[in-house]
């Protein structure tokens, strides 16, 4: 039941295939956790690489993504989006299982470059076939689900990894990226039980066969309103996510004062923000303009850095924890709102015969994020100007959240208008008819 058009609960009801999907993300997150804080230490100290050529073999992971991304995004229009999802999921699998039998420089460069590739084509792919389960009513919400299981994974996948990695074990380096390569594999054969949507013709109203999709990267690059969307994402995650995990852990470690133990604590706080908060963000976003959230949560990453700042100026202890801890939970916040409407407005503004490719593109505008915000940040760390960095990345983001709240003049109402409140139960589709909602389901069955 709701009231006054308000879900009475807090969990989402999104149609069964739907949540069959997340939780396959769920149980590969899972296993992505076990690894992601591994591979430097693993380049670095059991197959002993330098630390600038270990940086390299992480960095790699990044750069195979400037060309996944939009490669996902492309075969989602030709295969459609399950199939395109199982095939990078087959080939992130690879990248594991060879990072876990990699002994040399040049294996654990291609093997770490194969992982790249296949985590960066499950993006889009994921992000386009997630969106063709569920109605426009229902986006803003599958996205917060599939944020809120990604970092519950990612946690419990870490909390393992901590208990039973150890360097001088060596075989528990290979045994963590066998069982990633298994959590990849896993999903492959719940995807392939699922069926791919039937595209109907738009004229008779009549189901049709998938076919092969007219929309190329030509007509997503001419979308004004998309490049806009991009822009402004791109420069939000340089100034959000792209420090959050280099900069910042590098600014509380030192000066901060912050010890490991202490950081990964303040982490820990992070994701359980998240875990517990998406939803109820979810549901106070209902009946608001999706800019508007993408504006709040600038706004929120700029608090977060301005408590950085005062953090950085408590010469540690106690107070200096205490500090940088509500930091990465006012982050946490941050990530809720931005999860539940970008992805939301990409697949809203997306021509159905390019949806798989504007996701492909929309999501190298985070890992170009991802890419420049280490870079820059890094570089004022190292010219000791921590302070200067965090106090300009907060101006930036009050800046940034001005950005978003205009872009809400360029983008047409099916795009920006009033987010709806999650569905209290699965819409059941109803016959085919020409309009809007053949258009919707059309972008599924491109093939």
């Amino acid at each position: 039941m709701t009231r006054g058009g308000r879900p009475a609960g807090v969990l989402p009801a999104l149609p069964r295939p739907a949540w069959v999907v997340l939780g396959a993300d769920f149980a590969s997150a899972i296993g992505s956790g076990l690894t992601l804080p591994c591979l430097f230490i693993y380049a670095h100290r059991v197959r002993d690489l330098g630390y600038g050529t270990s940086g390299l073999v992480v960095a790699t992971i990044a750069v195979a993504s400037l060309l996944g991304n939009p490669a996902g995004g492309a075969l989602a229009d030709r295969w459609t989006p399950r199939r395109a999802l199982m095939a990078g999921l087959a080939v992130a699998a690879a990248g594991s299982a060879a990072l876990a039998l990699a002994r040399g420089t040049l294996s654990l460069f291609a093997a770490a470059g194969l992982l790249g590739l296949g985590v960066s084509v499950i993006w889009p792919a994921q992000d386009a076939l997630l969106a063709c389960l569920t109605s426009p009513a229902a986006r803003s919400a599958v996205f917060s689900v599939r944020h809120a299981c990604l970092n519950v994974g990612l946690g419990l996948g870490a909390l393992v990894a901590a208990a039973v990695v150890s360097v001088a074990h060596p075989a528990t380096f290979t045994a963590v990226y066998l069982a990633d390569a298994a959590s990849f594999l896993a999903v492959v054969p719940v995807l392939a039980r699922l069926r791919d949507p039937v595209r109907p013709a738009r004229a008779t109203g009549t189901a049709a066969p998938a076919g092969p999709g007219r929309g190329g990267f030509r007509a997503v690059l001419a979308d004004r309103a998309f490049l806009r969307v991009w822009v402004l994402t791109a420069l939000i995650v340089t100034i959000s996510f792209g420090q959050f995990q280099s900069s910042l852990a590098g600014y509380a470690a030192r000066p901060g004062g912050i010890s490991t133990h202490g950081l990964g604590l303040a982490f820990a706080a992070n994701m359980l923000t998240v875990a517990a908060a998406q939803l109820f963000v979810l549901r106070w976003l209902s009946g608001r303009r999706r800019t508007t959230g993408v504006a709040l949560a600038a706004l929120a990453w700029a608090i977060t850095w301005a408590v950085v700042v005062a953090a950085g100026r408590l010469g540690g202890g106690a107070a200096a924890l205490g500090a940088f801890t509500a930091a990465m939970v006012v982050f946490a916040l941050g990530e809720c709102l931005l999860s539940a409407t970008i992805p939301a407005i990409v697949n809203d503004l997306a021509v159905p015969a390019a949806a798989g490719r504007y996701n492909g593109l929309g999501a190298l505008a985070f890992t170009t994020g991802f890419l420049l915000g280490p870079a820059t940040g890094g570089a004022a760390l190292a010219a000791g100007r921590g302070t200067g960095l965090f106090a300009g990345l907060a101006l930036a983001c009050l800046l940034a959240a001005a950005a978003a709240a205009r872009l809400g003049r360029h983008l047409p109402p099916r795009a920006n208008g009033a987010a709806p409140a999650p569905l209290a139960r699965p819409v059941t589709p109803g016959p085919v008819t020409p309009g809007r909602a053949a258009v919707e389901r059309e972008r599924c069955g491109q093939a």
